[in-house]
């Protein structure tokens, strides 16, 4: 079962990257922003995406779905510090690729990866434990 929600948060996750890596691109490549300033802006409607697609698909979601989107945000500014910081030390390490901008995107997705998977299975969409038994 875990297995098969990790294939699925992958999933939901390759579906996030897609969503990125077409307004970094446009970002970058129609609008002729920079690298950086294009990946912060590109960040927003990726989350998004994959916060209601992992509630509907692969996490349950919780009763509060405004808490939950604030908590799977928070996580993901988390996770996406990992993922930046990645992207700019390939960026620094090989200049030449900040015309490829998709190829740092790519490494500092996956080095994020298992952070963000972490805190939305036990901090984003885990049950509350409320120390009361069930309602009669």
């Amino acid at each position: 079962m875990q297995f098969r929600r990790f294939a699925s948060f992958i999933l939901v996750g390759s579906l996030g990257f897609v969503v990125d890596a077409a307004v970094l691109s446009l970002l970058v490549h129609v609008w002729g922003w920079g690298p950086y300033s294009a990946r912060a802006l590109s960040f927003v409607p990726a989350v998004t995406a994959t916060w209601y697609c992992n509630r509907r698909w692969v996490f349950s979601g919780t009763k509060d779905p405004a808490r939950e989107y604030g908590a799977y945000f928070g996580a993901q500014v988390v996770g996406a510090a990992v993922n930046l910081g990645t992207y700019v030390l390939v960026l620094a390490a090989f200049p030449v690729v900040a015309r490829f901008p998709l190829l740092p995107l790519a490494v500092g997705s996956a080095v994020a990866l298992v952070f963000n998977y972490t805190a939305a299975s036990r901090f984003v969409f885990a049950t509350a434990p409320t120390g009361r038994g069930p309602r009669p």
